[in-house]
């Protein structure tokens, strides 16, 4: 969900508090087992396909400190490393790195206007490519380490050409959970006419796609949803939450008839829960699709509903900004809350 910002040193601080400025915390060091590339992207896809693999691209920041729980729950495990090392060359990129990166088409360009061309807002990022150098599946933030193995395993097996990913989740990786749709006091009820809620409300909507089986949705709802300050943020949006499976039929922000499965499908929604934002011409501005604590959640609400995305389209920047503005009030800013 994730999302990064600075640490500070483990002796000087307590985890989870965030501080100030990008600094690496030099203790969840890459693994040694990551390509040293040139970041020549054509050239690397090339020799992973002569090898009978695929490409990794693994966006990270200096202090993120989910970039370092990736590295330290998911790829200490030897399951997952081990089936990472089978499918994948990975290589990592500094989402605000100066090296030189030759794209996909050749052109010459440094690590961070890359990641800016590949809409990169989040750390980590995770793009899984196919053998011709294509995103199969994008993982926008962390993901717990069973879904992590999922989603190596499904565009490592060429599975992603047959299904999508979140039939391949629900298939493959039930997780224990209420299974129970959750509710919010004020949410928008069917009939989903979307379109014509936003012409009678000016506030941006707000969609939480979910399903029955997820223990991150219980976590959402159980914990974040019930802070002050989230449900002070949530007043701001019309919201709908609608089940990832379902065959309701709704009409879209933009007019279109559709059902919500086949809505969460054309959107590209792989994770419950997943925020997605619209505004009030119906027009998507923003996202998110990966395992959020309350500091972030938080962040993306209130992105969007001060109009911030309008001025600051590169999310990790306005995070910086809002826990600087933040800490200048007093607040200790504690992204494991």
């Amino acid at each position: 969900m994730l999302l990064a910002l600075g640490l500070g040193s483990a002796q000087a601080r307590v985890e989870g508090e965030l501080a100030p400025g990008l600094v690496n915390p030099g203790a969840h060091e890459q693994p040694a087992w990551f390509k040293q590339s040139f970041l020549d992207m054509r050239e690397d896809v090339g020799e992973a396909r002569a090898q009978g693999k695929r490409v990794m691209l693994y966006f990270y920041q200096d202090g993120c400190p989910y970039c370092a729980k990736l590295l330290r729950d998911n790829f200490a495990q030897s399951t997952l490393s081990d089936a990472t090392r089978r499918y994948f060359d990975v290589i990592a990129i500094n989402m605000w790195g100066d090296r030189e990166v030759t794209d996909f088409e050749g052109r010459k360009t440094t690590e961070k206007r890359f990641a800016k061309m590949l809409k990169v807002m989040f750390t980590p990022t995770v793009l899984l490519l196919d053998g011709d150098g294509n995103v199969a599946l994008r993982i926008n933030g962390y993901f717990p380490p069973h879904r992590f193995l999922a989603a190596i395993r499904y565009v490592g097996e060429g599975l992603d050409a047959k299904e999508t990913f979140r039939e391949y989740l629900a298939r493959t990786s039930p997780e224990p959970a209420s299974g129970q749709l959750h509710h919010l006091p004020g949410e928008l009820q069917p009939p989903y006419r979307l379109q014509a809620t936003l012409k009678r409300d000016p506030r941006p909507l707000l969609v939480l796609f979910e399903q029955r089986q997820c223990g991150d949705c219980d976590e959402l709802h159980d914990v974040v949803f019930k802070r002050p300050e989230t449900q002070r943020l949530l007043k701001r949006f019309q919201v709908v939450i609608l089940d990832m499976w379902a065959a309701t039929p709704l009409t879209t922000p933009d007019g279109r008839h559709t059902t919500v499965a086949a809505w969460a499908s054309a959107l590209k929604v792989d994770y419950a829960p997943s925020m997605v934002f619209f505004d009030r011409e119906g027009r998507k501005v923003f996202a998110t699709g990966g395992y959020l604590r309350a500091f972030h959640v938080q962040s993306a609400l209130d992105y969007v509903a001060s109009g911030a995305y309008l001025r600051q389209p590169e999310f990790q920047r306005y995070i910086e900004t809002r826990a600087d503005a933040l800490r200048a009030k007093g607040v200790k800013v504690d992204i494991w809350r």
